[in-house]
């Protein structure tokens, strides 16, 4: 399967596995020194990094590589807006 010219892979379960807990992992030390620091991070924004940092983490492992040319940036920002915007529809029905 293509995505705008890109090549994507099936990553394996481990592989997947392995991108979710570097993801978490990564939105915990974000968080963490976020709080250190003194910024207030409210829940909604905290789950929109959350679900920005786990894309970033699962992308590589389908073949999006953000350094690897204008493409690969193009389709990760993409997708991410994608995200968002069903992230914020999620919230604003919720609310």
């Amino acid at each position: 399967m293509k995505l705008i010219g890109i090549a994507l892979r099936k990553p394996s379960f481990n592989e997947l596995t392995a991108a979710a807990v570097m993801g978490c992992g990564l939105w915990l030390l974000i968080v963490g020194l976020l709080q250190a620091g003194g910024f207030g991070l409210a829940r909604a924004d905290a789950g929109a990094l959350l679900i920005v940092v786990m894309w970033g983490a699962v992308s590589a492992r389908v073949g999006i590589h953000v350094g690897m040319g204008e493409r690969h940036l193009l389709a990760n920002i993409a997708v991410s807006a994608l995200l968002l915007g069903a992230y914020q529809g999620a919230i604003a029905l919720v609310a």
